[in-house]
């Protein structure tokens, strides 16, 4: 069973989906999205929150939360690749592909980070273009700009230390 809460930040409603005994789905509700599954904080989701918390806050570069997204075995391999992306680092979409064993899979690792159930946490935001540029993200470029920005500059005031 499915349950889920809500919690009002400064990037908008962030939600948290706990399915029996593991993160399912984390993200920011876009306007008029609704989630349907029974509201209820669980310790679980508690936790989740806390660390996203200290992670918006610039005092946590790893979680430690079990997760379980649902998806297909190369959404799996992609989003289990992308936990091992270094905070504060980004990787184009060919890095990603070659890091899964499938150079040509460019544009198959694109859609398998749009899917991403667990944004933030499973860190598809640090995924850019091969120029550089920031491209495609489920909760829009500004949030991905935000998140790669406040890792960026956790980076620096800890070097500055």
């Amino acid at each position: 069973m499915k349950v889920q809460f809500q919690y009002q930040t400064d990037l908008g409603m962030l939600y948290i989906v706990q399915e029996d005994d593991a993160i399912a789905e984390v993200g920011i509700l876009q306007p008029n999205e609704n989630i349907a599954y029974e509201k209820r904080e669980t310790p679980l989701i508690q936790n989740a929150y806390q660390q996203l918390k200290e992670y918006f806050q610039g005092e946590r570069q790893a979680f430690q939360l079990p997760l379980a997204p649902k998806g297909t075995s190369f959404q799996q391999k992609v989003w289990n690749t992308l936990q091992t992306i270094p905070y504060g680092e980004t990787w184009s979409y060919l890095q990603m592909a070659k890091a899964i064993g499938n150079p040509k899979a460019c544009r198959a690792v694109g859609m398998a980070n749009h899917r991403n159930p667990i944004s933030i946490i499973i860190p598809c935001h640090r995924v850019i273009g091969s120029n550089g540029d920031l491209v495609g993200y489920a909760s829009g470029l500004d949030m991905k700009r935000y998140l790669l920005n406040l890792e960026k500059e956790t980076i620096i005031k800890q070097r500055k230390k």
